[in-house]
């Protein structure tokens, strides 16, 4: 991901969000995201990123249709004290986002993704690659499922305008 990708993928993201979490979060919440709010956003965070995160976009005809962002974990006990696995790999990278636009789902460019982010993380040391995903998501939960990932018994929840949205983490080593 460039900079200059930075408005596609907030389409992309924005899109995603509404597809994916409809019925799972509010639909007043979900309706009132912007684009271009979210494209603001990332425009400003873009230099700021978190050192060892990276994003990668797929493309088509060249329009951005799908974006990733991961880096290392960032769950303590995935990570206890920052410490390296026996074979000299850190313990564990998190995708942090995964989306694809809506009506590419389905159409292998968010397994071209998170084929390229794992092997991403697995060149850059990581033995674990680990995700959270909206408990009900079931589309979500299937295609991570059929990527080898397992809950791993992990779960927290956050509030989004006041709906309590519980999440289960995911994981799978990384060959």
């Amino acid at each position: 991901m460039t900079e200059a990708d930075v408005d596609a993928v907030a389409e992309v993201r924005v899109r995603g969000w509404q597809s994916a979490y409809r019925g799972l979060m509010p639909p007043a919440y979900l309706e009132a995201l912007s684009v271009a709010q979210d494209a603001d956003r990332r425009r400003e965070g873009f230099a700021r990123r978190r050192p060892k995160a990276w994003e990668l976009v797929a493309e088509r005809s060249g329009e951005v249709v799908g974006w990733l962002a991961a880096g290392p974990a960032r769950d303590a006990d995935l990570a206890p004290g920052g410490g390296e696995l026996p074979s000299g790999r850190s313990p564990a990278a998190e995708l942090l986002a995964l989306y694809v636009a809506p009506p590419l789902v389905g159409t292998g460019v968010g397994r071209a993704l998170l084929d390229a982010g794992a092997a991403r993380a697995r060149a850059r040391g990581f033995g674990t690659l680990s995700l959270w995903v909206v408990r009900g998501n079931a589309r979500a939960q299937r295609f991570y499922e059929r990527a080898g990932f397992a809950p791993d018994g992990a779960e927290r929840s956050d509030d989004v305008a006041g709906w309590r949205v519980p999440e289960l983490r995911y994981r799978r080593p990384l060959p």
